[in-house]
């Protein structure tokens, strides 16, 4: 039995604290799947459907509820840090592949935060009516990151909570969204119609609906961020599914209302420019509100991406370092605040590398998704493997069908039959060979320590 067999829901052996209780589960849950894909993409997935933006967030929720009941399995099961990659381990075995994993998830987040924090530096522009030059955005995207770094070194006792205060904000930000879209719907002046007219493309309504939901499936990195806390969330065994099933309704539901709101307000056309959506909707459905108060609340909203994937990449990087699959200085805790001090520096560094080299928010957001479709794929046959490995606690189970299905539909939807941009298979080409590189290395100082 491997050590981490024998955890018993809520045991503390561990080293990192356990500080994260239902109502800041469900509060990170759902401040990390809002977050960016809905403040910086929305108006990148109505390009490529036109006004039925909303439905290919809804197929997204529909693969990830699939995968998520996977995930429910192995978290509480082996309720410990590390994630996709710790479940790859004990169903495969492979180093290699473990590595892997661990890196295509670590880089997904890594993504993740280096589009949240451009895109905190776009809103910033826009918000504010500064004029930046794109060394500018790089700047402000590096000095938000470093302050990430710093909030997750705090603590994470502290650095939840700050994430609970940013989901607060952010929600309040989509309530705006939603009370202007009621006052302009009853003035006569938006047209719910938009959001089921489809436009005129010659390739039919399927294939353009799979690309968007290639693009939305950005937002579902939510619960694998969630997993990977798992060492420091009390009771994970118990608390898990009913959070995780909660997070991802709320989060849907938002979604929805939220996309009709916008496409029957502002013309898709408009929507799709910048990296701005939301701040449009605002600015056309209700003129005199400051536009400098809801950039500033979608700086905070992409903020928490942030703050939320360099959390969830760092204990990764702590996870594996644990399990003997990354080097054992990697897994260095601070003995007073309890966080593993060198793998934030380390993930903030990585980071604050894509910020500098890879620009655009839709190739990192594109990117995300595509690493975090291939790693849930992989999740969903670990979890067919696993399904004979015993425990000594009760844990969640999900249907042999739900996790082939599961399976399946990531799978098809990495694939480049999607319209994927090939600028995204490029960049993650580059990470993963990077990762091939880190692996050799990895192993060359595993034998000579």
């Amino acid at each position: 039995m491997s050590k981490v067999d024998g955890d018993a829901p809520g045991d503390d052996g561990g080293k990192l604290k356990r500080a994260i209780g239902p109502g800041l589960l469900l509060l990170f849950i759902v401040g990390d799947v809002l977050g960016t894909g809905i403040y910086a993409l929305t108006g990148k997935v109505a390009e490529e459907v036109g006004g039925i933006v909303w439905l290919p967030f809804l197929v997204a929720f529909f693969v990830a509820t699939l995968t998520a009941c996977s995930y429910l399995e192995l978290v509480t099961k082996y309720p410990k840090a590390a994630g996709a990659a710790l479940y790859t381990e004990k169903a495969f075995g492979i180093h290699f592949v473990t590595f892997l994993v661990a890196f295509a998830v670590m880089s997904s987040g890594l993504t993740s935060s280096s589009t949240a924090a451009r895109a905190f530096a776009e809103n910033f522009s826009t918000g504010f009516g500064v004029e930046l030059g794109g060394w500018a955005v790089t700047l402000i995207g590096l000095g938000f990151v470093a302050v990430i770094a710093l909030i997750n070194m705090r603590g994470v006792g502290e650095s939840v909570m700050v994430n609970a205060v940013f989901t607060c904000i952010e929600l309040t930000g989509l309530i705006i969204i939603i009370v202007i879209g009621m006052l302009v719907f009853g003035s006569g002046e938006a047209d719910i119609g938009k959001a089921f007219e489809f436009g005129n493309r010659e390739d039919g309504i399927f294939w353009p609906v799979i690309a968007g939901t290639t693009l939305a499936f950005f937002a579902m990195v939510g619960f694998e961020d969630s997993v990977n806390m798992a060492e420091e969330t009390k009771e994970p065994s118990r608390i898990f599914p009913r959070i995780l099933f909660a997070g991802l309704g709320i989060a849907a539901l938002l979604y929805l209302v939220v996309s009709i709101v916008a496409i029957s307000i502002v013309p898709v056309e408009e929507l799709a420019e910048g990296d701005t959506p939301l701040l449009k909707v605002v600015e056309t459905g209700a003129p005199g509100f400051p536009p400098w108060v809801f950039g500033l609340i979608t700086m905070i909203a992409v903020g928490n991406s942030a703050l939320i994937n360099l959390l969830m990449a760092s204990r990764l990087v702590y996870g594996m370092s644990e399990e003997g699959v990354l080097p054992s200085v990697l897994g260095k805790v601070n003995r007073s605040r309890k966080t593993p001090v060198t793998a934030i520096l380390f993930t903030t560094l990585l980071a604050a590398g894509l910020i500098t080299f890879v620009g655009a928010v839709p190739e990192l957001g594109g990117t995300t998704a595509l690493l975090l479709l291939a790693v849930f794929a992989v999740v969903n046959v670990a979890v067919l493997v696993l399904k004979r490995d015993k425990v000594d606690h009760d844990h969640f189970r999900t249907p042999v069908w739900v996790a082939l299905a599961g399976a399946l539909t990531c799978a098809f939807l990495v694939g480049p039959w999607t319209g994927r941009d090939p600028v995204q298979y490029a960049i993650a080409a580059v990470l993963i060979g990077i990762g091939v590189v880190l692996w050799a290395l990895t192993r060359l100082w595993m034998r000579k320590s």
